[in-house]
């Protein structure tokens, strides 16, 4: 039987981007320095990472769905920070990014990690961002690498 498994290995001359949403900068910052710095403790040149700045977490599909078509990355990290509020606005938000890159990813065959946080309030943010529940800017990023890697190696 084959066993396949990627690891943190990023296959050589990869690139990668990082598209990060304005809105909620001290969290959105948080999570892009920690995908940042991975990727660069994994091996990554920082010149191998292109960074994109979008207004929010509504605009993210669309960009990643470009880059997507363009061939030039391994794999790309979403990030963002969507707050419940007193509307439907969060659902709306939230619930369109994640159907829109779970599109990308399984459209264009390249993995869209998700670390858009769709959080209660700004506390479960600050807690997803360096805080007790780690930083999804770190997960993410570990999961693009390995999602590269796993790619490359398949048939």
């Amino acid at each position: 039987m084959t066993h396949h498994e990627g690891d943190l290995h990023a296959p050589g001359g990869a690139r990668f981007a990082i598209i990060a949403s304005r809105w909620n900068p001290r969290i959105v910052d948080a999570l892009v320095a920690a995908a940042r710095a991975t990727f660069e403790r994994n091996g990554v040149p920082a010149d191998a990472v292109d960074v994109i700045r979008v207004p929010g977490a509504w605009e993210i599909p669309m960009v990643a769905a470009r880059l997507a078509g363009g061939g030039a990355h391994a794999a790309i990290v979403a990030l963002g920070c969507v707050v419940r509020g007193d509307t439907r606005h969060f659902e709306h938000v939230a619930d369109s990014c994640a159907e829109g890159l779970a599109r990308v990813q399984l459209e264009r065959g390249i993995p869209v990690a998700n670390g858009v946080l769709a959080v209660d309030d700004m506390a479960d943010a600050e807690n997803r961002a360096g805080g007790s529940h780690g930083n999804k800017g770190e997960e993410c990023a570990l999961v693009a690498i390995e999602m590269a890697n796993l790619l490359a190696q398949l048939p």
